[in-house]
């Protein structure tokens, strides 16, 4: 009845007699049998089933039903789309309705109709096959907020969709990562995601003297001091109905913070040289790639402030820690370079090597001016692994050093290669096929079993 991929039927039961009739009245599934907690969870580990049908009472204590509930929640813990079917004595209500709560899919007291059980698998398969397909969907759908973003990394795309679900809301975002991993572009994408009507405002923090930024942010008032000579509206106010983007918000000097806090905390603000109240709505979002907490620590930077601004923390992995993303990068920055000098520009595979193997400690910015430079000096067609001009590097460190299950090393192991394929192709699956030793017909099957999107 199953079809060839679809995982095994898990049956867990302690009595060897009942476990073979049960196998023997569901014989239309792959089955596979666990006789005890431990058994099922390796049986679990090592097959993935879909759908399991269980006994409430396990050794070493059969008559009770506390093994079997702690398996129950378990086996719902490792892999929250398992349909659990528990089949038991133990037939009475509080326990039904025990298990439901915990996640089954449904209760059946022996001795149970066995083509109503196999209906009740039947029904359970396709809900899990809805689900799964539901969620490689979702994996494949870019976010249209980030519609611009170049990347296959799972952790960035997860940021992508966070994004979008918190774009609606008023709520004040804090974007951590190194320096230059993207944080305004996606400051940009948020604002752009969002139903406000106003501006994008930037405002650099670091990069303006201590005693100019307060009238940066609040603006002032004719005359209110030297050099005045007409009121100017500050940052804050030119976003009114927008987004204020506030980078480098570790580097605000503290008396700037309290200001700041209560602006957040009134949204209003006042001019320098005026004592109007003016009301202020806007989105604030702010980054940095500062240890704000070791600041709170030290005195620096105010924990209320702290708290007002991080309503919701994206921390940003650096380029190093998405495979694949700087090679596909790359290929979109040397066509944007080569459409600019009107050139017909390529990377040579030593090239694309190189750029794999390098840790980018200047992550996207870094990426971005190295292909810039090497779009220029490159002589021919073909960008060459000296034209990029990068130091040696020893390969990024393994990611796989914490798998703890072989079928899950094998799937990120395929992903990591297949994503480094693509991005080295430019997404010529031909080519990516030939590339990873395979036939274009198992490439596809990859491609759409690790919902990887061309």
């Amino acid at each position: 009845m199953s079809a060839t991929r679809t995982p095994p039927l898990l049956i867990v039961e302690d009595d060897l007699a009942l476990q073979k009739q049960i196998k023997w009245s569901l014989d239309g599934w792959d089955a596979v049998s666990a006789h005890d907690r431990d058994s099922a969870l390796a049986a679990q580990r090592r097959h993935a089933p879909a759908v399991v049908t269980m006994d409430l009472g396990l050794p070493p204590d059969a008559d009770s039903t506390s093994e079997g509930f702690r398996l129950l929640a378990q086996l719902l813990d490792a892999d929250p789309k398992l349909k659990v079917i528990v089949l038991t004595g133990q037939n009475d209500q509080a326990n039904a309705l025990k298990a439901i709560a915990l996640g089954a899919y449904d209760f059946f007291a022996k001795p149970f109709e066995p083509e109503l059980l196999n209906l009740t698998i039947a029904r359970a398969y396709r809900v899990w096959e809805l689900q799964v397909e539901n969620q490689r969907l979702q994996r494949l759908q870019q976010p249209d907020a980030l519609a611009g973003l170049i990347t296959r990394d799972e952790a960035m795309l997860r940021i992508a969709r966070t994004v979008e679900k918190v774009a609606p809301s008023s709520a004040s975002v804090m974007l951590l990562g190194e320096s230059g991993t993207g944080k305004e572009v996606l400051a940009q994408a948020l604002h752009q995601a969002s139903a406000r009507k106003g501006r994008f405002v930037a405002i650099n923090c670091a990069a303006i003297p201590d005693n100019l930024l307060e009238s940066e942010l609040f603006g002032y008032e004719r005359g209110a001091f030297t050099g005045a000579s007409k009121t100017t509206p500050g940052k804050i106010e030119t976003a009114q109905g927008g987004t204020l983007f506030l980078d480098e918000i570790g580097d605000l000097p503290q008396p700037l913070q309290s200001k700041l806090l209560r602006f957040l905390q009134e949204r209003t603000i006042e001019r320098l040289g005026s004592r109007q109240e003016i009301a202020v709505d806007v989105r604030v979002v702010c980054a940095t790639h500062q240890d704000l907490q070791a600041q709170i620590r030290e005195g620096r930077f105010r924990e209320d402030l702290y708290y007002r601004l991080a309503e919701l923390v994206v921390q940003i992995p650096p380029l190093r820690e998405r495979p694949g993303d700087a090679a596909l990068l790359a290929l979109a920055f040397l066509r944007r370079h080569a459409q600019e000098q009107r050139r017909n520009l390529a990377f040579t595979e030593d090239a694309l090597a190189a750029i794999d193997r390098h840790a980018w400690p200047g992550n996207v910015r870094e990426l971005l001016n190295v292909v810039k430079r090497a779009a220029i000096m490159a002589d021919g067609a073909r960008v060459g692994a000296a034209d990029l001009g990068l130091p040696g590097s020893a390969p990024a460190t393994d990611a796989l050093d914490d798998l703890v299950d072989l079928r899950t090393a094998r799937e990120r192991a395929e992903r990591a290669a297949v994503v480094a394929a693509l991005a080295r192709t430019g997404d010529n699956v031909a080519r990516a096929a030939d590339l990873l030793g395979v036939s274009r017909p198992t490439l596809y099957d990859l491609l759409h079993r690790l919902a990887i999107k061309l």
